[in-house]
């Protein structure tokens, strides 16, 4: 099963929200906005910096904001962001860890291919699109109590 990683869906969540609002906020606000943990928020974010999907500005109004426009990111840029470069298997070209029956293996470089589709397909849909799809405000379930939309309590 192909599945990306908590943080790079977190990460997702995170930028959907910051593309809809399209402002500078600290990571506290964007945290109580999306429901997603601060500790979480401040690791996603250095990740995003790094990934230049997402610029820094201190100072009292600083805070996060998108690097460049949501049409202009893509699902692929999010993903390498958060988890390196997108490698099916080990025996891809961008792959972090070396298979040991790389010289061996009839398959070896086959893979190629299949990588570079997937990786295509993933730049085709951009933040844009994601916000575009997204719920306007969707309902945030904490364990311990009711259901926030976008950090407000909602009646239930």
């Amino acid at each position: 099963m192909f599945r990306i990683n908590k943080l790079t869906d977190y990460a997702v969540v995170l930028l959907v929200d910051m593309a809809r609002t399209d402002r500078v906020r600290a990571a506290q606000q964007i945290a109580c906005d999306t429901g997603v943990p601060l500790p979480t928020v401040a690791k996603v974010m250095k990740a995003l910096v790094r990934g230049e999907l997402v610029v820094s500005q201190r100072g009292a109004s600083g805070g996060y904001g998108l690097a460049r426009p949501a049409v202009e990111i893509t699902v692929a840029d999010m993903i390498q962001a958060l988890e390196g470069p997108i490698a099916l298997t080990a025996c891809v070209e961008q792959a972090e860890d070396a298979c040991g029956l790389e010289l061996l293996c009839p398959m070896h470089g086959n893979w190629n291919t299949v990588n570079r589709k997937v990786e295509e397909a993933l730049r085709t849909v951009s933040l844009a699109d994601m916000v575009e799809g997204a719920e306007p405000d969707f309902p945030l379930p904490f364990a311990d109590g009711p259901a926030f939309t976008r950090g407000l309590p909602q009646d239930s």
